[in-house]
């Protein structure tokens, strides 16, 4: 909004607010622009406009893959999905969803080290499965890396994975 109008606007707020509030023309011009403060302070928020810094972990064994392992803004750690690849390669372990599973925690065990947190920081799940039929599987994998209370978990159905995975994991973090 340039200038001109956001002074029109603060103005038709201010003399509609005086009007019926009763108060005087600076209270009410006070109260607008506290008011005006406000909503943009809302909108920056609502926008994606953050001071926090981000910090972008990489795990070095991805090579040339575009993407970040985590990305850390504030105490909230962005873990991006991972598949049972073998550390430090881009090789999936053999044996399906539940080495693959056991896999994924051990690799995310290493990213959330890197940037200073745990699997107990893990608040939130989301689970790509290839064949539902190998839910139980993975479930029962799952149930040993989350032994007491569990993050809130999402579980889809879907037709192909990255490297032929029969699984894909992805979790969002927060720093206790």
């Amino acid at each position: 909004m340039n200038t001109v109008a956001h002074s029109s606007v603060r103005r038709r707020l201010a003399r509609r607010h005086s009007r019926r509030a009763g108060g005087t023309h600076f209270d009410s011009i006070g109260r607008s622009r506290l008011a005006l403060q406000a909503f943009a302070a809302g909108f920056a928020l609502a926008s994606g406009a953050s001071a926090e810094p981000r910090i972008f972990d990489r795990d070095p064994s991805l090579g040339d893959l575009p993407f970040s392992s985590a990305v850390v803004v504030g105490d909230t750690i962005y873990l991006s999905g991972e598949i049972g690849r073998a550390p430090g390669s881009t090789t999936v372990v053999e044996g399906g969803v539940g080495p693959e599973t056991r896999q994924i925690f051990e690799n995310y065990k290493a990213t959330l080290a890197r940037v200073g947190a745990s699997l107990d920081d893990i608040v939130k799940c989301t689970v790509f499965l290839d064949d539902m039929g190998r839910f139980a599987e993975m479930n029962a994998v799952y149930k040993e890396y989350f032994p007491g209370d569990k993050p809130a978990r999402s579980t889809f159905g879907v037709d192909g994975l990255a490297l032929g995975a029969a699984l894909e994991i992805e979790c969002l973090a927060v720093r206790r």
